[in-house]
C-alpha cells in the first residue's frame, strides 16, 4: 500500500476474484518457475554460516518428485497427513507436494509431545505422518494407539517401518502428470491447523485452497511485499503464522524468503543475518522487538530493512522508536487468527498510532459488535468480529472441523466473533482490549489454560488447578498456575520445581507454569466454572 494514494481509496477499489479451480502449488510455485524463475528462499543453518539459495524451479522439481513418491505409496486426495518438520527446505517440498495432490496437511509445532501427537492423529483420523528423525521416536511411541495411521515418512536416515524422504524423491521424475489427478477446486480442503480454547482440547481449523490465494491480501497490504524483497518471518512451522509469513503471502507477491533453522533465539546472530542476507522486510513477535530494544542497535547494519511488522500484542511507543531510530522503519502491527488471514493492520499509506491494531484490510468487513450483532459506537468496547457472508469473506474459515457446538458459539447473529474484544476510535483505528476466552499469549505462543490445567492434573500432587497469563515485560505474559494440593503434599520450592519439570516432559515446554501459587480454594461461578478474571486481578 506504500504506492497507494490513500487507505479509503484502496478499500473502495479492492477486489479479489477466486476462480473455481485453484491450487497454490501449481498456480503460484510452478507458474513462477515456468514464467520467470527467480530466487524463492534462502536456507540458513543454526550457525548462520551455511547458506543455500533455491529458485522456484527447485521447489517445483523437488515437490513434484515427492508428489510422485506419495502417489507410489497410494496417497489420495483428501487424505490427512500430520506434518512435524522444522525450518528446513523439506518442509516446503512436503507442503507444496501435498497441496498439489490434495493431501491435507496438518502442521504441528516441533515442541509437541507424543501425547499431543496422538491426540491430533486420532482426532483427525490421519493416515500419514511426515516428520524429521528427531521426532520419529515420538510417533513410534504412540503409533500403536493410532489405528488410522498407516504411512510413516521420515526426513533422515532409514528407519524400520518408515519410508524416507530421500527414497520418495531421489531418482523420481521432476514432472508431475496432472492428468492423473482430480481437478483442484478452490473450495477443496488444503490444510488443517489445531488451535486452542479455554473449554476443551485443541480444535481443528480447516483451510481450503482459496485460503492460500486470500493471503494475497496479507502479503500486498500489511506485509507490503515486492518482487525484489527478501522477507524473514520468525515463526515455528507448526503455527499458522508460518502460513502467513513463510509460505503463502510472500510467494503470492513474488518475494524471496529466509528459512533459518536455528534453535532458541540468538539476538546478535539474527541482527547480523539481516545484513548478511540482505533482508528488506522483517516480521517478529513483540518479544523479539523488546529484546532488540535493550541492545545497542547502532552496532549492527540494519540499513537493508525497509518495512517491519509485528503481531500478537501491541508494542509500546518506546520500542517502536528505538527500532525506527536504528532502521528508519516503523513497526506495523497487524491482527488475525488461525481462523482468518490478516484482518486488521497498520499500512505504509497511513499514519501509525502506536499501540493500535490499525484498520481493517481491504476486502474484509471487520467491525466491533455487541452480543446481538449490532455495530458498537465509537470508543465502545465490543467483540472484534467479521461479517458472515455467502460466499465467505476472503480467508475466513467455514467453522471448526466436525465441531458444530464450537462453531455455533462464535458464528452468531451474522458475525464470526474472534473471541477478542476491542474498540474503534473516531479515526477508524482498532484497539485491542483483551481476550474474552482467557487464551494466554507468551513469547508469541497462544496457550490454552485448559491444556495447562489438564496436564497439571496428571501430577499426583495436584488435586485441582487453574492457569492464567500474568503480565511479563519480556514475554508479554507468562503462564501462572494456582494449585490445590492433594492430601499428603505441602507446597515448597522443591515441589514447584518437580511440577515444572513434570510439565516440560508431559506437554509442550512453552506451556509449563513459570510461577505456581499453592491455594486452599479457587474462585468459581455458581455453575462451577473457574473465574480466571479474579485470579488475574489478584496476581
Amino acid at each position: 500500500m506504500s504506492n497507494m494514494q490513500s487507505y479509503d481509496e484502496v478499500k473502495a477499489n479492492f477486489k479479489l476474484e477466486t476462480p473455481e479451480l485453484y491450487n497454490f502449488g501449481f498456480d503460484v510455485i510452478d507458474k513462477r518457475a515456468d514464467e520467470a524463475d527467480k530466487l524463492a528462499y534462502i536456507e540458513v543453518d543454526g550457525s548462520g554460516e551455511n547458506i543455500k539459495r533455491y529458485n522456484f524451479s527447485d521447489l517445483r522439481d523437488v515437490s513434484n518428485q515427492f508428489a510422485n513418491g506419495l502417489l507410489g505409496l497410494g496417497a489420495k486426495k483428501g487424505g490427512l497427513a500430520f506434518v512435524m518438520i522444522p525450518r528446513i527446505g523439506e518442509w516446503y517440498s512436503v507442503m507444496i507436494a501435498c497441496c498439489k495432490l490434495g493431501v491435507v496437511t496438518m502442521p504441528g509445532t516441533n515442541l509437541l509431545t507424543p501425547k499431543d501427537i496422538e491426540y491430533r492423529i486420532n482426532r483427525s483420523k490421519a493416515s500419514m505422518a511426515i516428520v524429521t528423525a528427531n521426532n520419529a521416536d515420538k510417533v513410534d511411541a504412540i503409533k500403536a494407539n493410532c489405528p488410522t495411521l498407516k504411512t510413516l515418512i521420515v526426513i533422515g536416515e532409514e528407519r524400520e517401518g518408515w519410508h524416507t524422504f530421500k527414497q520418495l524423491t531421489e531418482g523420481l521424475s521432476t514432472t508431475l502428470d496432472k492428468s492423473q489427478l482430480a481437478p483442484s477446486k478452490a473450495s477443496d480442503l488444503m490444510m488443517i491447523y489445531f488451535t486452542s480454547g479455554t473449554t476443551g482440547m485443541p480444535k481443528m481449523v480447516p483451510r481450503d485452497n482459496a485460503y492460500a490465494l486470500a493471503h494475497t491480501i496479507t502479503g500486498k497490504y500489511w506485509m507490503d511485499q515486492k518482487e525484489k524483497d527478501i522477507h524473514w518471518t520468525l515463526s515455528d512451522t507448526g503455527w499458522a503464522k508460518a502460513a502467513w509469513g513463510m509460505l503463502y503471502s510472500p510467494w503470492q507477491m513474488g518475494a524471496a524468503m529466509v528459512l533459518f533453522d536455528g534453535s532458541g533465539f540468538d539476538a546478535e546472530l539474527h541482527l547480523n543475518l539481516i545484513k548478511k542476507l540482505g533482508v528488506t522486510t522483517f516480521c517478529a513477535p513483540p518479544t523479539v522487538y523488546r529484546v532488540f530494544a535493550q541492545m545497542d542497535l547502532s552496532a549492527y547494519d540494519l540499513s537493508s530493512i525497509r518495512h517491519a511488522i509485528g503481531a500478537g500484542e501491541p508494542l509500546n511507543p518506546e520500542v517502536i522508536k528505538v527500532w525506527k531510530d536504528a532502521t528508519g522503519a516503523d513497526i506495523y502491527d497487524g491482527y488475525g487468527q488461525t481462523e482468518t488471514i490478516n484482518i486488521v493492520a497498520n499500512y505504509p499509506c497511513m499514519p501509525v498510532k502506536p499501540g493500535s491494531m490499525g484498520k481493517p484490510v481491504p476486502g474484509v468487513n471487520v467491525q466491533i459488535v455487541d452480543e446481538d450483532g449490532n455495530i458498537c459506537a465509537v470508543d465502545s468496547v465490543g467483540s472484534i468480529a467479521i461479517e458472515i457472508t455467502d460466499p465467505l469473506q476472503p480467508g475466513m474459515f467455514p467453522g471448526y472441523w466436525e465441531d458444530a457446538e464450537a462453531t455455533a458459539k462464535c458464528f452468531t447473529n451474522g458475525w464470526y466473533h474472534t473471541g477478542d474484544n476491542g474498540m474503534m476510535d473516531e479515526d477508524g483505528y482498532f484497539w485491542f482490549i483483551g481476550r474474552s476466552d482467557d487464551i494466554i499469549t507468551s513469547s508469541g505462543y497462544r496457550i490454552s489454560p485448559f491444556e495447562v490445567e489438564s496436564a497439571l492434573l496428571e501430577h499426583p500432587a495436584v488435586l485441582e488447578s487453574a492457569a492464567i497469563g500474568k503480565p511479563d515485560e519480556a514475554r508479554g505474559e507468562i503462564v501462572k498456575a494456582f494449585i490445590i494440593l492433594a492430601e499428603g503434599y505441602a507446597g515448597s520450592p522443591e515441589l514447584t520445581k518437580e511440577i515444572q519439570n513434570f510439565m516440560k516432559q508431559h506437554t509442550a515446554p512453552y506451556k509449563y507454569p513459570r510461577e505456581i501459587d499453592y491455594v486452599e480454594s479457587l474462585p468459581k461461578t455458581i455453575s462451577g466454572k473457574i473465574r480466571r478474571i479474579e485470579l488475574r486481578q489478584n496476581c
